[in-house]
């Protein structure tokens, strides 16, 4: 695909997830993309821009605005993580996040449901003939919880005795490969409450939190909250991560006092981020990001 038919399959997808969105009473936001504290998350490394860091997601700022009395907002638009080059991942990538106050994680997979349902079913009949054959515009997906897949797949549950290193290598290496046999959507939820630095844990399973995300063909295109509005958990889980970012030699960032300040404020909520660059891959069936990106 040439950097012109790229850029003309971006555009239709774009018109097509604005549309979406305006259609269901969003507004769409605009927020920093040069910012001073960066989400602290253990894995993910923000790209330093002078004194201040590239964002690796504008989620911070759509909680301030939901604070302020945002009701559905949304965002399209670039942000960046260091480190992170491959067939699936690009340091600089166009992410999707959309939030609604007064919701909670299913009500978001209610959302993300009939987005793809859309977007599957606008494609153009070039995009249809190309991707693989999936049953992907249906609202017929797989929902596993993440204890059930890893007792399935890997042999254990991490729910109650997570391990950090042996979460992430068996769900890497034998939990992703076994959804890619599925021929819908998958969805995995309820994560251990250790995997999910910013999402409320379950009420009637606090070993577990309200969080899931969305693989087609195997690959992750979406992560969802239901937020966590408690600012005093907020920042122990934060100080938390600083200790054991400190610990792996990586940068710790200063704590957003703003965005903790704004949780006091904050109506429960869910939210997601979703990877558009991931979703015009699956789209049109490549098999690499490069594919989709025209200037690489």
């Amino acid at each position: 695909m040439s950097a012109l038919d790229s850029l003309k399959a971006r555009n239709a997808l774009m018109r097509c997830l604005r549309a979406f969105f305006f259609e269901r009473g969003f507004t769409e936001v605009e927020t920093p993309v040069r910012i001073p504290a960066p989400c602290m998350e253990l894995h993910i490394d923000a790209e330093p821009s002078g004194d201040c860091y590239l964002r690796t997601s504008p989620e911070l700022f759509h909680k301030r605005l939901l604070a302020e009395g945002a009701d559905r907002i949304f965002e399209v638009g670039k942000c960046f993580r260091a480190g992170e080059r491959g067939h699936l991942h690009h340091p600089e990538y166009t992410m999707l996040e959309w939030y609604r106050a007064h919701a909670g994680y299913m009500d978001i997979l209610d959302d993300t449901k009939a987005l793809i349902s859309k977007v599957w079913d606008d494609s153009s009949n070039v995009w249809k003939q190309k991707r693989k054959s999936r049953s992907v515009g249906s609202s017929d997906w797989k929902l596993l919880t993440v204890s059930d897949a890893f007792r399935e797949f890997a042999g254990w549950d991490p729910a109650g005795r997570y391990d950090e290193n042996r979460f992430d290598l068996d769900l890497v290496e034998k939990v992703e490969p076994a959804l890619a046999a599925f021929d819908v959507p998958v969805v995995l939820y309820d994560y251990p409450a250790e995997a999910a630095a910013l999402s409320r844990r379950k009420p009637s399973n606090p070993l577990v939190a309200e969080r899931w995300e969305l693989y087609i063909n195997g690959i992750e295109l979406a992560n969802a909250y239901t937020e966590l509005t408690d600012p005093t958990e907020q920042r122990a889980r934060f100080e938390e991560c600083a200790e054991k970012r400190k610990v792996l030699g990586k940068a710790v960032y200063p704590l957003d006092e703003e965005f903790l300040q704004a949780l006091e404020k904050m109506p429960a909520a869910g939210g997601v981020a979703l990877g558009v660059d991931r979703l015009l891959m699956l789209i049109i069936g490549a098999d690499t990001l490069d594919a989709v990106l025209p200037f690489r």
